[in-house]
This record gives C-alpha cells, sequence and structure tokens, in this order.
C-alpha cells in the first residue's frame, strides 16, 4: 500500500545531517566506526579459530595500521 506521504514530506538524510550539530555529526561517526570494529573483530575472531587471543590482536592491530599481512612467523 503506497504511503500518504509525498517523497516531499519525508526529508533525506542530507537534509538531516544538516540540521545536526557538528557534535550530533562526530557522535554518528563514532558510532559508526566503533560498530565496524566489532564486527572486524567478530570476523576475525571466526576466520582461523585455531588462533590465540595474542594471534588475534597482533591481526587487528595489522588491520589498523599495515596494508599488508604479516610475513609468516612474525
Amino acid at each position: 500500500m503506497p504511503s500518504s506521504k509525498s517523497k516531499q514530506d519525508v526529508p533525506n538524510q542530507t537534509e538531516i545531517y544538516r540540521n545536526m550539530t557538528g557534535e550530533e555529526r562526530m557522535m554518528i561517526a563514532f558510532e559508526m566506526s566503533m560498530r565496524e570494529k566489532e564486527l572486524r573483530n567478530e570476523r576475525i575472531r571466526k576466520e582461523p579459530p585455531e588462533w590465540n587471543e595474542q594471534q588475534v590482536s597482533r591481526e587487528l592491530l595489522r588491520l589498523e595500521f599495515l596494508p599488508a599481512p604479516l610475513p609468516k612467523g612474525f
């Protein structure tokens, strides 16, 4: 069933962001960044299930700061 509101009655996301304070936009960006890190951490912990906590931590740091995988035996 079509909505009774026209497209013009619903503000677009850009307008919503423009009406926010800088602090509100920064908080949204921070929350999105934290959620992305949580999802990445979950993925890393599941991909190689045999990794111990040190190996997982090392891979998380690598993903944060290095563009390529660490060499074998590092």
